[in-house]
C-alpha cells in the first residue's frame, strides 16, 4: 500500500487505472462530480473500488460541506445549509443550534453512507476574519474559536454517529489567507501569539480521526516552507501544540500554492514533500493519469506509524442511526426555532 488517495478520472474505473491501481494499492480515493451522476452509478463505484481493493473498510473520501462545496447535491440528492447557518444560529441559541449541526452532520452521513462512501472532508475549523478569502467565506462557522470548536465537535459527533469518518481542516488555520491557496500561496504574517486563536479549535477537537493540512506559510513558525511541508509545523504545531495524533493528509498536491515550494517542481517531488514533513497520506485529487503514476513510482510503502493511524481511523465511526428525511426535518427544526 502506498501513503496516497487518488482520484478518478470519470464514473467507472479505466482500464489503465486497474492496472496501476492493482500495482501500487493507493490508501484510498477522493469522488469528485466528474465522477457522479446518478445514486445507482455512484454505488457501482464505490462497490467496485472496495471490491478491487478487497478491503471493505477502504477510505473513500468526498467534500460535502453543504453550501458551496458539495459534490453530491439535487436532483438525486438534497441541498444541506453552509457551516454559517450554523454559526448564526448559534448566536442566538447555542444548544438548538448544536443540536441541529450535529443532526444536520448525521443526516451529511447518512447519505453518504448509502453510496458507499465512508470519509467526509469535514468540519472545517478556520477561524474567519475581517479578511478572510472569500474561498473560506460562509464554510466557516464564524469569527469565535469557541463557537466554532462547539460546532465542530457537534458536527464530528453527527458524522460519527451516521457512520462516516470526519476530517477536520485546514490545520493549522486557513481564516487568515487573503487569497485562494488553489490559485497562490498565501502567507500569513500574524505573530505566534496571534495564531493560538487559530489553533484553538484544532487542539479542542484533538482527537478527530483525520485532519487535513493547510497549503499556507506562516513565518512564525516557518518562514521558508508552507505547514504542508514544513517538518517544523508538523511536528512542533500540529503534532506538537495540538496534540493531534490522528491520521494527517496534505491537501491537494495539484493546487498551485505548492508550486514555488522548495523542491515541489512535479507532483512526484511534491508528494515526497508532503510525506517527508511528517503527513501520513499525500492527497493528489485530478485524476490525471500520468500524474497518479509519477507520484505512484515516486512514494515508498506506507509506514507502519501512518498505516496505524489509518486503520485507527477506519474503525472510528458508529453503526449508522436514522433516516436522511427525519435527520433532515430535526435539522430545519432546529434551525427554524433558533
Amino acid at each position: 500500500m502506498i501513503p496516497v488517495f487518488f482520484g478518478l478520472e470519470g464514473q467507472a474505473l479505466t482500464a489503465d487505472e486497474r492496472t496501476l491501481f492493482e500495482a501500487a494499492a493507493p490508501a484510498g480515493y477522493i469522488l469528485f462530480r466528474r465522477n457522479i451522476d446518478t445514486p445507482e452509478q455512484l454505488r457501482r463505484l464505490t462497490d467496485s473500488l472496495r471490491d478491487f481493493a478487497g478491503n471493505p473498510k477502504l477510505p473513500i473520501l468526498v467534500d460535502q460541506e453543504g453550501g458551496r462545496v458539495a459534490r453530491l447535491g439535487p436532483p438525486y440528492w438534497p441541498e444541506f445549509p453552509p457551516a454559517a447557518r450554523f454559526g448564526a444560529a448559534y448566536r442566538q441559541a447555542p444548544l438548538t443550534a448544536l443540536a441541529a449541526a450535529r443532526a444536520n452532520a448525521q443526516a451529511l452521513a447518512v447519505m453518504l453512507g448509502t453510496c458507499g462512501i465512508s470519509v467526509d472532508c469535514l468540519p472545517l475549523l478556520d477561524v474567519a476574519g475581517a479578511d478572510t478569502h472569500e474561498v473560506i467565506g460562509d464554510r466557516s462557522f464564524g469569527d469565535d474559536p469557541d463557537l466554532i470548536a462547539s460546532l465542530g465537535r457537534a458536527t464530528l459527533d453527527g458524522l460519527r454517529a451516521g457512520g462516516v469518518v470526519g476530517v477536520m481542516k485546514h490545520i493549522p488555520g486557513h481564516g487568515r489567507a487573503t487569497c485562494d491557496s488553489h490559485l497562490s500561496l498565501p502567507t500569513v504574517s500574524a505573530s505566534a501569539e496571534e495564531l493560538e486563536r487559530d489553533l484553538a479549535p484544532f487542539r479542542r477537537l484533538a482527537d478527530a480521526p483525520m485532519a487535513m493540512t493547510a497549503h499556507i506559510r506562516y513565518p512564525a513558525w516557518d518562514d521558508v516552507r508552507c505547514a504542508s511541508t514544513s517538518p517544523r509545523i508538523i511536528d512542533d504545531i500540529i503534532r506538537g501544540r495540538c496534540g493531534f495524533d490522528g491520521l494527517l493528509m496534505s491537501d491537494d498536491l495539484g493546487m498551485e500554492a505548492l508550486a514555488g515550494e522548495p523542491g515541489c517542481a512535479t507532483m512526484a517531488d511534491r508528494a515526497r514533500a508532503v510525506l517527508d514533513a511528517g503527513c501520513d497520506i499525500a492527497l493528489h485529487c485530478s485524476g490525471s493519469f500520468g500524474e497518479m503514476a509519477a507520484v505512484a513510482e515516486a512514494v515508498a510503502p506506507i509506514g507502519a506509524e501512518a498505516a496505524r493511524r489509518l486503520q485507527r481511523a477506519m474503525a472510528w465511526p458508529a453503526v449508522p442511526q436514522g433516516t436522511l428525511a427525519d435527520l433532515a426535518a430535526r435539522r430545519d427544526s432546529l434551525l427554524a426555532a433558533a
